[in-house]
């Protein structure tokens, strides 16, 4: 049952590395497969470092959630999903219609639009 479990976990992290255009063979080499992730999201390599220092590393992968999200064109609440429940989330991103847009770190977040003008008032 868990064999099967991480072999559904691998074929999906293999279709997102593939879709974002890296080896899907990455996903099974032990930190490589971060350092292609951290590209993926145009992250320095030298997040693997911060990713493997305790309580930080947790801080970093939720990062890196948010930006893989943003990169195939999904929003905070996705990236949140794939940091926080990442066995459903993973499966989505991969087998569902999303497409890699690019890595989402190198793009300005967008301010939110400003506020629309008050109603003028009769009276």
């Amino acid at each position: 049952m868990a064999l099967g479990i991480a072999a559904f976990y691998v074929a999906a992290a293999w279709r997102v590395f593939t879709k974002a255009g890296r080896p899907g063979w990455a996903v099974l080499v032990p930190v490589y497969n971060m350092v292609v992730l951290l590209r993926i999201v145009a992250l320095s390599g030298w997040w693997v470092l911060a990713w493997l220092v305790p309580f930080v590393g947790w801080v970093v992968a939720v990062v890196v959630s948010v930006y893989l999200a943003r990169s195939f064109g999904k929003g905070l609440g996705f990236g949140l999903g794939l940091a926080f429940l990442g066995f459903v989330f993973l499966p989505v991103l991969a087998f569902g219609e999303a497409r890699y847009l690019g890595p989402a770190a190198r793009a300005p977040i967008q301010p939110p639009p400003p506020p629309p003008p008050p109603v003028p008032t009769i009276g």
